[in-house]
């Protein structure tokens, strides 16, 4: 089993305690085009953990930006996007591999949508999804939730970019380096000067760093900065601004070299979550993740 969907196995079990319902008030209007989920808070099992998901709508049908955690979750989804618009639903982008984003799938290809992903997106779906739903009670699936669930894989790949017409509307998806994992990309609808980043950008959420590249996070993240953007749909946490951009880019940064540093003293997992959480600028949401993430990224080597 990939080690990053161990360590989150293990971590999320904390969740199953707490009974958080989901209470979805809907998409948000975000721009003209542009309607999301965002800002969830107290991230568990019922609430995707957490995970944006979005759409953007054009003359001729709609594109929809990730599909939540769950069959149920992405049931509930299309329910939301019926009633905003009766157009048809006609592509899907997976904006990660991870199943927080992914595991809603199957409930939009059976209604005839074309997946969209980078390229490397299906490969590393069949390394990790099918772990979750082997686990599926750690991530507050029933079994029989979980036998719902269709693995459904990306159907139409671009190593980086793809333009997708929806008639009066444009949708990018971009892929500038590998990131938060090798197939992270961005969505940008550049008419309305919005941008869903997916886990690119967590606001208000300390970050998975575990399948991550620093260096291709950066050079990501200071792209966004270069874009005429007014919104930006993050992978977790509140619509944001560049201003969160500028904010994650440090906190990776700092995140990283700190790591490397106490990984290098110690394997004492706890102590180095500990002395991290002094340091690390303060988030809202998930610290959970910096115990994951040192296990999965850091501590890896000496397990």
């Amino acid at each position: 089993m990939k080690k990053s969907v161990l360590c989150l196995i293990a971590i999320l079990h904390v969740f199953l305690c707490f009974g958080l319902v989901y209470a979805s008030e809907g998409l948000e209007k975000i721009s003209d085009h542009v309607y999301a989920y965002a800002g969830t808070k107290n991230p568990s099992p019922a609430n995707s953990f957490g995970a944006n998901a979005g759409i953007a709508i054009g003359d001729k049908g709609i594109l929809v930006v990730d599909t939540l955690a769950s069959a149920k979750a992405a049931r509930r989804f299309i329910e939301d996007i019926r009633k905003i618009s009766d157009k048809p639903i006609r592509y899907v982008v997976d904006t990660n591999n991870h199943f927080d984003h992914t595991l809603g799938n199957s409930e939009f290809a059976a209604i005839g949508v074309a997946i969209l992903a980078q390229s490397s997106c299906p490969a590393n779906m069949r390394k990790s999804v099918q772990q979750v739903l082997k686990n599926a009670k750690s991530y507050g699936m029933s079994d029989e939730e979980a036998k719902a669930v269709k693995i459904t894989y990306p159907d139409i790949t671009s190593p980086e970019m793809m333009r997708i017409d929806l008639g009066s509307v444009n949708v990018d998806m971009l892929f500038l380096a590998p990131s938060h994992t090798d197939d992270s990309v961005l969505v940008f609808v550049p008419q309305d000067k919005i941008l869903f980043s997916g886990d690119v950008l967590f606001t208000d959420y300390y970050p998975f760093l575990g399948d991550g590249d620093i260096n291709g996070w950066v050079k990501t993240l200071d792209f966004i900065m270069t874009v005429r953007i007014e919104k930006i749909i993050p992978g977790h946490g509140p619509v944001s601004t560049k201003k969160d951009v500028a904010e994650m880019k440090q906190y990776v940064l700092a995140f990283d070299q700190k790591a490397k540093e106490l990984c290098a003293k110690t394997s004492d997992v706890e102590a180095v979550v500990a002395e991290l959480k002094k340091t690390l600028p303060v988030r809202s949401q998930a610290d959970f993740l910096i115990k994951s993430s040192i296990q999965a990224k850091y501590l890896k080597a000496r397990n």
